[in-house]
């Protein structure tokens, strides 16, 4: 029985999902201004392992990630490059993708941009005025708060209290100050589009109500983001889509990602504690960064630290070692039972596992249920029993789904990364030590034999470079 925490309810609650067997999910994507920085990974991060897990148990999942490609941050950020907005989105949408790939995190079903999704969300727009939900003035067209009866049921807030910390737009034509902006006027400098309303560019919150529609149907199981996104963000979409949809039934489940500080802080450009994940990763491998976000429940604080990076990275090292011992025991053969205690006990930690996941999806507990199969593992080997293939083969196909739902042993560990800096390097000092001895033949047969593996040689005044293709 799969159990998760549902923000809008505030209690867990048994999974059913809205259709047999199939599991749709919305996670709020970025808005590509900027390299993306370590509290956008958790997110992805988490909902990555959670898909993993929901497969795992024989769901048909489809999960849609939105990017916020139209946006005040790219378009200021353009401005100020004397670029466009399109060149800056499309930039840092692919630096998103290679820190993804890095993170193990696999590719969502589909990824809507706001830029081509323009018709779907002008429709809806016309639709809630049509409703009587919205409403034009001379800056584009509102959402009236007034008009939606629940308002705050996800947040616990109400039309009165304090905003402070929302993005809240200033503008005195609307008719509540916490009306939200579904379309924003066009303005000379920026991107607009045509529309029954006039001419311009949809607000934040539109978006997703728009592209969760189109892409999931009107009610889908799970939607998810950070915390800073219950409000006003994720308020906002239940309003304007629960409007539209004349229905209370849009996410089922509604699950936020717990912050993350730096020394007990909240990270923010403005205290310099800002780190993003392309700076991490030069000095620590994207599995150690994702195990490290794993090791906390998904809606705690996560404290970032080089010391808790360092933590990861031991703990990680751990488990892949114990995974480099059971391979080598499966090259004997035998089947001697002498691996049966540690099947039995592998079995019980995968139900444990199993267990901690159904349970909120508890990956911090899931990770000990796996350290407790490697230590075991490591018992094993160091015993000198006779082989079993037949029985540990069992063993390290169960230590290897527990790795497969975590995402992890996935990509080149750092220290084989590491050999593999080194061999190039010694293979590029024969190549030059072949030139200086005039011979041109070994040296291009070099050059051109690491290019046909992907390995482009560059030779220029401070020396010898490569690179990957």
């Amino acid at each position: 029985m799969i159990e998760v925490y549902n923000t809008l309810t505030r209690k867990k609650e048994e999974f059913h999902p809205v259709k047999e067997g199939e599991v749709n999910i919305y996670c709020c994507g970025v808005t590509p201004y900027n390299h993306p920085h370590i509290g956008n990974a958790r997110p992805f991060v988490t909902w990555d392992v959670i898909r993993r897990f929901f497969k795992y148990k024989g769901y048909k999942v489809r999960y849609v990630q939105n990017f916020t490609d139209v946006d005040d941050k790219i378009i200021a950020k353009a401005n100020g490059e004397n670029s466009n907005w399109k060149e800056i989105s499309d930039r840092y949408i692919a630096s998103y993708f290679k820190v993804m790939d890095a993170l193990n995190v696999k590719r969502a079903s589909i990824y809507p941009r706001v830029s081509e999704n323009m018709d779907d969300i002008i429709e809806m727009i016309s639709g809630l005025i049509e409703k009587g939900y919205a409403y034009k003035t001379e800056n584009g067209v509102y959402y009236s708060v007034e008009k939606f009866p629940s308002y705050g049921k996800l947040s616990g807030r109400n039309l009165e209290d304090n905003e402070a910390g929302a993005r809240v737009e200033t503008d005195e034509t609307k008719r509540h100050p916490m009306d939200f902006a579904l379309w924003k006027a066009a303005k000379p400098g920026e991107p607009a589009w045509e529309s029954p309303f006039g001419a311009g560019r949809p607000g934040w919150h539109i978006e997703c109500s728009a592209m969760s529609l189109k892409y999931l149907g009107e009610t889908f199981d799970f939607h998810g983001g950070g915390s800073d996104l219950i409000f006003p963000h994720h308020e906002n979409e239940i309003a304007q889509s629960e409007a539209y949809l004349g229905k209370n039934t849009f996410a089922k489940c509604w699950c936020h990602n717990g912050f993350i500080t730096v020394h007990e802080e909240k990270m923010s450009k403005s205290k310099n504690n800002f780190f993003t994940v392309d700076e991490i990763l030069q000095e620590f491998d994207g599995e150690v960064v994702r195990f490290f976000i794993l090791g906390t429940h998904y809606r705690s604080p996560l404290d970032f630290s080089k010391e808790r990076l360092e933590e990861a990275r031991a703990s990680l090292k751990r488990l892949a070692q114990a995974k480099e011992t059971g391979e080598e025991l499966l090259k004997a053969e035998g089947n001697s039972g002498a691996a049966a205690e540690i099947l039995k006990k592998a079995k019980e930690y995968f139900k444990n596992f199993d267990e901690a996941m159904e349970d909120d999806f508890n990956t911090a507990k899931a990770v000990g249920e796996m350290h407790k199969l490697a230590k075991e593992i490591n018992i094993f080997a160091a015993g000198n029993f006779d082989a079993d293939k037949e029985n540990f083969s069992e063993v390290m196909k169960i230590y290897l789904q527990m790795a497969s739902i975590l995402g992890i042993f996935e990509s080149a560990p750092e220290a084989a990364s590491s050999k593999i800096d080194e061999l190039i390097g010694f293979i590029l000092d024969i190549r030059t030590h072949a030139k200086q001895d005039k011979n041109y033949e070994i040296a291009d047969k070099i050059r051109n034999g690491l290019k046909e593996i992907g390995i482009v040689v560059e030779d220029t005044k401070q020396g010898v470079k490569w690179k990957w293709l």
